[in-house]
């Protein structure tokens, strides 16, 4: 029960700030309804203004509630343009000075459509109402939701970033006062040797980081030393592998990646080198295109799914999907960050013949450059195999692993765990993101490429990963299984 408990307890932490991010989009949304229905009523029963309202020209409730979600939107586009609802940590002070800058601009906004179309159907009053209870709302729910998050963070210590400090300096020492000070952090230590100035005991050594990090599941590990290059390659891959956030300070060393982040800790300039840019609300708009994908894909596939059930039962014996070794453990993928996860594809081999790659059939392999195996002219491949491999129907079950959230419709291959094991250290930024149903090496070549170049178009894809990419790969993507029936 103690381990459950700390599972979720690490996964919860992990996803705090991202709940939080979300929870801003429609508490900003309703507030600005609330706010607007609000001075619609205030305007009518208690302001005392010696101008009779005439009936004839009140809005009725109708138009106002529309009015009110129409404004709302426009408020949460120009929030969320100007980066409002980021998920990294922003100090309360600023948020509320950008959000009060970005409510004037929102209120110009409403001006100038107005001024345009020439047509007011509110009270002066009644705008000024809205835009002074919108701004109550808001700044009333930031107060709520920051004073929730500190208290979360204080009394379950729940949401912090967990930070190790590599570097034992002044620098360091003014880190660690800074955010000992800030319940949003907990600094577990210093890794480095000792030094009598800032009177610090390092928790350990150089030689000792990787064991730590792990150890102690650490968010992000800030470099405040100078390293060389080769250091800060090693470093790089491995917190890429165990979703670590890197930071550094920026005149210690030249960047090396297109994904940064800059920021400042009390006054000192900080840059994170992220390993992608699917994170935050990249991550989300990503999730959100896989379900929507995944669910249109099975509905719209199922009856191919359910011709190439029978036509495999009929066609050999043996299970319809492929979920079994032949020792009878069941099949298993490498996934994000190395995890092992549960692997469906329809079975296009004959039963109980998959180790013979590794036995009988490993003089066959035509991919010797590389830890993956290819069989040439394979016999264990079934009449219908042929055809369902040539397709790409066999992949179809994966879309349930996407909706699972174990796979993404695209990225890179879900490789074998034994293939994974002889992968070397620079080959392990494929595992920082879900394996993908399809991806950028699958539309280049598909199972033609040397595995070099399979990791490198992979490495560039989850280096520039953007929605317009995905929607790419996958058309591509078809136009690639099209391809042998216009030949």
């Amino acid at each position: 029960m103690m381990a459950l408990y700390l599972l979720f307890k690490q996964n919860i932490m992990k996803k705090f700030d991202i709940i939080i991010g979300i929870i801003k989009v429609p508490v900003d949304f309703f507030s600005t309804i609330f706010a607007v229905i609000s001075a619609h009523y205030l305007r009518i029963y208690l302001a005392p203004f010696p101008t009779p309202l005439n009936p004839d020209t009140i809005p009725t409730f109708l138009e106002q509630f529309f009015f009110s979600i129409k404004a709302g939107l426009l408020l949460v586009f120009i929030f969320a343009l100007a980066k409002t609802y980021s998920f990294k940590n922003t100090k309360f002070p600023k948020e509320i000075s950008k959000m009060i800058l970005l409510w004037i601009v929102w209120i110009m906004a409403i001006i100038t459509y107005y001024f345009f179309i020439r047509n007011f159907p509110y009270s002066r009053i009644t705008m000024i109402f809205t835009w002074i209870i919108t701004l109550f709302f808001l700044i009333f729910s930031r107060i709520f939701l920051n004073s929730f998050i500190n208290f979360i963070k204080k009394h379950f210590n729940i949401g912090k970033t967990k930070i190790i400090i590599f570097g034992n300096n002044s620098i360091s020492k003014d880190l660690i006062v800074f955010l000992t000070n800030d319940p949003s952090y907990e600094v577990i230590g210093i890794i480095g040797a000792k030094n009598k100035k800032t009177n610090i005991k390092p928790i350990g050594s150089k030689s000792q980081y990787q064991y730590i990090l792990k150890n102690k599941k650490v968010d992000e590990i800030i470099i405040t030393k100078e390293l060389k290059n080769e250091e800060k390659e090693e470093f790089l891959e491995f917190c890429d592998l165990n979703n670590i956030k890197f930071s550094f300070i920026p005149s210690l060393s030249d960047m090396r990646k297109s994904n940064i982040e800059i920021d400042e800790i009390n006054g000192i300039p900080l840059i994170s080198l992220l390993p992608t840019s699917l994170d935050g609300w990249g991550k989300v708009a990503k999730r959100i295109i896989d379900i929507i994908g995944a669910t249109t894909g099975l509905i719209i596939l199922s009856p191919i799914m359910i011709i190439t059930a029978i036509a495999i039962k009929l066609d050999s014996k043996g299970p319809i999907l492929f979920t079994k070794l032949d020792n009878g453990n069941r099949v298993k993928r490498v996934g994000k960050h190395g995890k092992l996860f549960n692997f469906y594809k329809f079975r296009s081999m004959k039963d109980k013949t998959d180790s013979l790659r590794y036995t009988k059939l490993a003089s066959q392999n035509i991919r010797n450059e590389g830890p993956l195996v290819k069989i040439q002219n394979d016999p264990r491949i079934t009449r219908i195999g042929k055809i369902i491999r040539k397709t790409s129907i066999d992949e179809l079950p994966q879309l349930f692993s996407v909706l699972y959230g174990t796979m993404s419709l695209v990225g890179p291959r879900a490789h074998l765990p034994e293939e994974v094991a002889k992968y070397e250290g620079r080959h392990k930024f494929v595992l920082t993101i879900k394996p993908g149903i399809t991806g950028l090496p699958q539309v280049s070549g598909r199972s033609d490429l040397h595995f070099e170049e399979e990791i490198r178009l992979d490495k560039y894809y989850i280096e520039n990963w953007s929605i317009l990419l995905d929607i790419k790969i996958i058309l591509k993507t078809f136009a690639v299984i099209l391809k042998p029936f216009r030949e």
